[in-house]
């Protein structure tokens, strides 16, 4: 199989170790705080840790998606918004 058209540069090596290592983290979380209780946020419904880290993905996405149509190709801003987005979701949402 060649996989020769597959270039991973430093961006997309970033983005994927950066979502890698939210999960583990979350693993980690999880492990010593298990459950996790439910709360509701500014958007006025409950979430769980689970809720907020398929936002805050789901977000990340579309920002990057949009910095790559509004922009170009250079991902470190876009990378930089995802991850306040992802804190400010944890935060309030």
């Amino acid at each position: 199989m060649d996989l020769s058209w597959m270039a991973w540069t430093v961006p997309t090596a970033l983005f994927f170790m950066t979502i890698f290592l939210l999960l583990i983290g979350m693993a980690v979380w999880e492990y010593f705080s298990p459950g996790g209780n439910p709360r509701i946020g500014i958007l006025r419904f409950e979430t769980t840790r689970g809720d907020r880290l398929f936002v805050s993905l789901l977000g990340a996405a579309y920002i990057h998606l949009a910095w790559l149509g509004l922009v170009g190709p250079n991902l470190w801003w876009a990378l930089a918004i995802s991850v306040v987005y992802a804190v400010g979701v944890f935060r309030f949402v």
